[in-house]
């Protein structure tokens, strides 16, 4: 997208001082930043194909798929949460110079995700169709949602290792082994899925279900090949060597328990704000699901953006230079600002052109053009509040982070999304201005927090 990708064999570029140029700073964001953002582009590009395919099973797919993907969400959300140790860890460990000792945490990453993950993908499978109902009552939604959940649930554990491996890989700037991955295992899911749900190539026809066992089968691929790239190229650093001293598991999970913790909260509160637009209807509900997932494909970046920010920020405090690591994370923030006008522009200008692609009715296009139009208006702002809640985690300040986001999610913007959208009946563009004012404030006081500095004092 903005230049050359690094092979898997390039050595790890040296960083620049704080002292330099933001041009020279600049072209080592994106050396790391490019495969992060391209991966997270061809991931959220796929979903969008995914979410085209579903759609042609009319509103009620499109609903169930929306609502079980953000159960799904909030089911892995503890162990993806994981992989906020794993980075943090190995980032430091690389600015300290201590290069063989890079991959220990990763596997404390991998032994916790297959420790934790399969009680909690046996338990969340049998759970799903009791649990299922509770958040919308639709017999044909719960009917096509029930069983794409359980389809997603079988891939907890390689979910959790991915993010694990992930982790890591961002962590020593080695990012373009998890772009490729990425890429291979999201056009198999494309395919694998587009077979399962048409009944094509001798596959049987699953509908929205195909869906959902294609993401699976193609996440334990990119689980395989994240394996065999470890022992490529992460074997001197110490990947598959034994399991990490008390210490290290100590650490990872001080720094990992909150950030889990967060994302739980996060992705209950997803499946809740679901649970309200539902309140507010089932063409609401599709309306949304679409909105969020164009939405994904432009704030993921800055997601991407966050995380080349957290490698930086964990690699100058482990040089010992804090003046450094504070000015990666405003300078991987501006990056972030300019990336997301250019990705918003098309859908606050063209919003029934986007949304025209996906949903096939004229109804939930009607509904879900304006909370389009907002989102696209204002995600650079919702960007800056990513990038510095990921650099936060990459200097290992997970605690507050956690604090911050989950309070303002859980004690106003839900409440205020109740009250507004289905109680005062302002619908779809009423909650997601309320998501808009939730989103600015949460990036108001992350930017606080970040000029603060009390983060470049955390032991990692």
């Amino acid at each position: 997208m903005f230049g050359a990708m690094p092979s898997d064999d390039d050595a790890v570029p040296a960083a620049p001082g704080s002292t330099a140029s933001f041009g020279v700073r600049l072209k080592q964001i994106l050396t790391i930043a490019v495969p992060i953002v391209g991966g997270m582009a061809s991931q959220n590009v796929l979903n969008l194909v995914d979410t085209y395919m579903v759609g042609t099973q009319g509103k009620d797919a499109l609903a169930a798929v929306g609502l079980s993907s953000f159960v799904n969400f909030m089911c892995i959300a503890f162990l993806t949460g994981l992989s906020t140790g794993v980075q943090a860890m190995a980032a430091r460990r690389l600015g300290e110079g201590r290069d063989g000792e890079t991959a220990i945490p990763l596997n404390g990453g991998l032994l916790l995700a297959v420790c934790l993950g399969l009680p909690m993908s046996i338990a969340a499978f049998f759970a799903a169709p009791y649990v299922f109902p509770l958040l919308n009552g639709d017999e044909n939604v719960i009917a096509e949602g029930v069983p794409y959940l359980q389809a997603r649930l079988v891939g907890m554990i390689a979910v959790a290792m991915n993010f694990s491996f992930r982790g890591y890989f961002n962590g020593v700037n080695k990012s373009a082994v998890y772009f490729r991955t990425l890429v291979v295992m999201h056009v198999c899911n494309v395919a694998i899925s587009y077979g399962l749900i048409f009944g094509k190539w001798g596959l049987p026809e699953l509908g929205a279900t195909g869906a959902g066992l294609g993401t699976t089968i193609s996440i334990y691929i990119g689980t395989a090949m994240y394996v065999v790239m470890g022992l490529k190229i992460a074997r001197k650093n110490g990947f598959l060597r034994g399991i990490p001293d008390g210490d290290t598991m100590r650490t990872m999970l001080r720094l990992s328990v909150p950030s889990a913790i967060q994302q739980v909260f996060f992705a209950a509160g997803f499946v809740t704000l679901f649970k309200i637009i539902g309140l507010v209807g089932t063409v609401e509900l599709a309306g949304a699901n679409v909105v969020l997932n164009i939405s994904l494909v432009a704030i993921l970046p800055a997601l991407g953006l966050g995380l080349t920010g957290a490698s930086l920020v964990g690699q100058a405090l482990g040089r010992g230079d804090p003046a450094d690591a504070k000015r990666w994370g405003l300078d991987v923030s501006l990056v972030g600002v300019l990336l997301l006008l250019l990705l918003g522009l098309p859908m606050w200008a063209m919003p029934e052109t986007l949304l025209g692609v996906f949903i096939q009715e004229a109804e939930p296009i009607a509904v879900a053009k304006l909370p389009l139009q907002v989102a696209g208006a204002t995600l650079w702002i919702d960007g800056v509040g990513m990038v510095l809640m990921n650099a936060l985690f990459g200097a290992g300040d997970t605690k507050r982070v956690a604090a911050v986001t989950t309070s303002l999610q859980w004690l106003l913007f839900l409440p205020a999304a109740f009250v507004i959208g289905p109680k005062l009946g302002y619908g779809l563009l009423g909650i997601w201005l309320c998501q808009v004012g939730y989103r600015t404030l949460q990036a108001i006081i992350l930017g606080s927090i970040w000029l603060g500095g009390k983060w470049q004092n955390v032991k990692v």
